[in-house]
């Protein structure tokens, strides 16, 4: 094979090789922080794929009855379409956190696209917030080594999941996302959930929606907090004197 041929594989297998990271077991074992594994006497809970004015709204309901905290990770695309939506989430004191601008895998894109899928996320929740967003995670959880090129510009901590509910699926119930999360639900543990199904089974956010009451009881009765990644203990990542307090 020519030599520049052999530069081209290379230099793809290097490009793409964060993406092991998707592998929840390679995660879990070498990257604890990447898989969001925190404080062990608390639970990050994070939604992925909003804000929807169909479906946010309920969990932003739902999660003021349970006084539970959250972080959501935005689509900019979405985000653009209702600023008063990402308004309201800031003001009842949920994290938000960068998606991507829309869901397409950043594997895909070059660079340049990939930084410019996440700053202009960025940009679009701290327009609205007055406050940057301290962490980011890709669609699907695929990384690249563009997509960390970008994060570290931006000051953003990539921060997969350690425990997912498989809501998105168009048979997933509240019962099967609890018995999904079960084995892995435990102190130290991110949570992945989704607020809206716009990449995904239509009325699957359903299924995470009724879930959180009972999320929430399993969490207290183990005398765990649940709330967001800002308070999760994650390495290097520091709150405000305001949120500390």
């Amino acid at each position: 094979m020519p030599a520049a041929a052999v530069a081209t594989v290379l230099g793809g297998l290097a490009y793409g090789l964060p993406a092991l990271a998707t592998l929840a077991r390679v995660r879990n074992r070498l990257a604890p922080s990447l898989a969001g594994i925190g404080d062990p006497g608390h639970v990050a809970l994070t939604f992925d794929d909003g804000p929807d004015p169909r479906s946010t709204p309920r969990f932003l309901e739902v999660l003021a009855a349970l006084e539970v905290r959250a972080t959501f990770f935005l689509l900019g695309e979405e985000a653009s379409r209702a600023p008063e939506l990402v308004a309201e989430m800031a003001a009842a004191g949920h994290e938000l956190a960068v998606h991507g601008w829309d869901h397409r895998p950043m594997l895909l894109r070059g660079p340049w696209s990939t930084y410019d899928q996440l700053a202009r996320t960025r940009d679009a929740v701290a327009a609205v917030t007055g406050r940057l967003p301290r962490f980011v995670r890709p669609p699907h959880g695929i990384l690249s080594a563009a997509v960390l090129a970008a994060a570290r510009r931006l000051d953003l901590t990539p921060v997969l999941w350690s425990a997912c509910g498989h809501d998105w699926t168009p048979t997933a119930t509240p019962r099967s996302v609890l018995d999904r999360m079960a084995p892995d639900l435990r102190g130290g543990a991110t949570v992945l959930l989704h607020d809206s199904d716009r990449t995904s089974a239509p009325g699957s956010w359903r299924s995470a929606l009724g879930a959180l009451p009972e999320l929430a009881a399993r969490c207290d009765e183990a005398a765990l907090r649940l709330g967001p990644l800002v308070e999760h203990g994650l390495p290097g990542v520091r709150r405000s004197p305001a949120e500390a307090g």
